[in-house]
């Protein structure tokens, strides 16, 4: 047995540096596995918001990326702090009952691909982070305006401040009764119009110089509308104002014509 142990110990020897060469080397995670501290921010001077200390307590903002979600509430520096954020690309979301927030598409990636616009490297970490206004709906890839990042002294991580859009409105005023409101009415004000036509041009006519007046009862006679719609003294009327419709379609017109043809032959018959 101590005569097996002795051949079989050239054999392993032999064998070792063929496995270790064999043995598949595994990538380094070490950037997945960093992580950083992402500060969203509200500015403290907003025309839609003037004092950020007036906000609920219940604004939270939220983190938000494929199979994981991050939360934080605010904070009494009016900030959301997120710990421990790792590789990834997030959607932060302001929360908020009384305002509304633009969101944000942020990127956390290792330092060599957070060199472009919109972005900082941390001093703390060798990861950067990326930030871009982005809207519900859009392509995730297409990236609007980039966000300023900024970051803390001392390697305490990257901040981004946040757009206040305005305040949110929940209920529609009444409108109030206002007659001002009646009178910008077209149909009210041409209403109106004709009505003082109507009442005020017999006003005019009367305190007219007779010779205007005179001439002016001219023109009105020559006027081709009279002719028309039948003038009131009864030398321009309409001479199909006595037609009768009725009458013409029942054939009584044509009666009317034979008799009277028929009554004429007979009188002349009679003085012959």
């Amino acid at each position: 047995m101590h005569l097996n142990t002795l051949l079989l110990l050239p054999l392993l020897s032999a064998l070792t540096p063929l496995t270790t060469a064999s043995k598949p080397t595994t990538p380094n995670h070490d950037h997945d596995l960093e992580t950083t501290t992402l500060t969203l921010r509200i500015p403290p001077t907003n025309p839609s918001l003037p004092n950020a200390h007036l906000l609920p307590a219940s604004t939270r903002a939220t983190l938000t990326t494929l199979g994981r979600a991050l939360s934080a509430p605010l904070s009494v520096a009016n900030t959301f702090v997120f710990r421990n954020v790792s590789v990834g690309s997030y959607l932060a979301d302001v929360h908020c009952v009384s305002h509304a927030f633009a969101p944000l598409r942020v990127d956390v990636a290792a330092a060599e691909g957070a060199d472009g616009g919109g972005g900082k490297k941390g001093s703390g970490s060798g990861l950067g982070v990326r930030a871009w206004e982005t809207f519900r709906g859009g392509d995730w890839g297409n990236t609007g305006e980039g966000a300023p990042v900024g970051e803390y002294s001392g390697g305490g991580g990257h901040v981004v401040e946040v757009r206040v859009l305005g305040a949110k409105g929940y209920f529609m005023e009444r409108s109030s009764f206002s007659v001002l409101s009646i009178f910008k009415n077209p149909m009210i004000l041409l209403g109106l119009v004709s009505m003082a036509l109507f009442f005020g041009m017999p006003k005019l006519v009367e305190n007219m110089d007779p010779e205007m007046r005179a001439e002016w009862e001219e023109r009105q006679k020559e006027n081709p509308m009279n002719s028309i719609m039948g003038a009131a003294s009864g030398q321009n009327a309409n001479p199909m104002g006595n037609f009768d419709m009725a009458a013409f379609l029942a054939g009584s017109g044509s009666s009317k014509a034979e008799e009277g043809g028929a009554k004429g032959k007979t009188e002349g018959k009679k003085k012959r």
